[in-house]
């Protein structure tokens, strides 16, 4: 498989405080890779950078061979790069429906459309009215992946697809991201529970303190590896 981005040696800064040291990471067209680790290990901050939401060095980055680091938010998004944020972080004054379409704004070419969308979560036609905040916590957090997928982007970033929701609405929407990735689709996803991340990624990084404390194939990566990297003892 073609290599789809890279990091190299990318660290990232707010202020004087880094946060960030020297991340080398990289994922495969078609591969979905998971990025664990305790709250303030580094995660949101590395996908910040990946999103141009926090500035980095040009060559710390690079998308389909080119690099991009530190290019803003909205050029990302025409490349092919989008993301379902944690807190999914809706337009409460919008509809289902609005919210959706507002993720095609680049108009870029894909196989998703209004009709897949509400193919792949039903829920969301039957409430397409309604403004999108007046939905379940699982049916906003499908809002959010649908929104992200009108982009048609070549990267879906997940950040805590599962984070405040029930067990059943979560086995809901990893059923539906497995549908999604099945065909091909690449993936960085972002989770808290590391069960979830390991049964859903070809291959995992652990952050730990702003650095990558382990990486690995998530089938044979251990938990007590997982356990010692994750809490860095």
């Amino acid at each position: 498989m073609a290599e789809l981005l890279r990091t190299r040696a990318l660290s990232a800064f707010y202020g004087d405080f880094q946060a960030l040291f020297g991340i080398d990471f990289f994922i495969e067209e078609a591969q979905t890779v998971a990025i664990i680790g305790a709250n303030g290990a580094g995660k949101s901050t590395f996908l910040k950078c990946l999103t141009g939401l926090l500035p980095c060095p040009k060559e710390a980055i690079t998308w389909d061979g080119r690099a991009v680091g530190g290019n803003p938010a909205h050029r990302l998004v025409a490349e092919g790069i989008a993301m379902v944020p944690e807190g999914r972080r809706l337009f409460a004054s919008l509809s289902v429906e609005e919210n959706l379409v507002i993720g095609a704004h680049t108009r870029r070419h894909g196989p998703f459309t209004l009709e897949r969308v509400y193919a792949l979560f039903p829920a969301l036609r039957e409430r397409r009215r309604l403004a999108a905040t007046a939905l379940s916590g699982g049916q906003q957090q499908m809002v959010a992946i649908g929104r992200a997928l009108m982009a048609n982007p070549r990267l879906l970033i997940c950040d805590e697809l599962s984070l405040g929701l029930a067990p059943l609405v979560i086995a809901e929407i990893y059923e539906a991201l497995a549908k999604i990735t099945s065909e091909g689709m690449t993936s960085i996803l972002v989770e808290q529970d590391v069960a979830a991340a390991r049964a859903h990624s070809q291959r995992l990084y652990c952050f730990q303190e702003g650095r990558v404390a382990l990486t690995g194939s998530s089938s044979e990566t251990t938990m007590e590896q997982i356990s010692l990297a994750y809490f860095g003892v």
